[in-house]
């Protein structure tokens, strides 16, 4: 019975990617998207390295005497591979794995 449903689960989310990832080539093969989506296409990079430094820049612990300083080196890892490359995919996974590997290992 757990079997079931978890296959019913798997069934369902798969049907719902897919559809998202349908959706925009049935509304826009034969026109231009609308002014809206063009603005979100073009902010929400820059809006997710934001969220993510403030993220970053919130669990902070100001009791050791090095603080910030793995937080710090992060965000200027991150903004150097964005500099460097110009490419906020890269910037932004490259950046929250070194992150996240200091926090893990240091």
């Amino acid at each position: 019975m757990v079997d079931a449903h978890i296959l019913t689960a798997v069934l369902i989310m798969s049907v719902a990617n897919f559809i998202t990832r349908v959706i925009p080539f049935i509304f826009f093969t034969h026109k231009e998207p609308p002014a809206f989506l063009l603005f979100i296409e073009k902010s929400f990079p820059p809006i997710i390295m934001t969220i993510l430094i403030f993220y970053t820049l919130s669990n902070i612990d100001f009791k050791n005497e090095l603080y910030g300083l793995k937080e710090f080196s992060a965000i200027f890892v991150t903004a150097f591979l964005h500099i460097k490359f110009n490419n906020y995919l890269v910037s932004i996974c490259l950046g929250t794995l070194f992150y996240m590997g200091l926090t893990q290992f240091l």
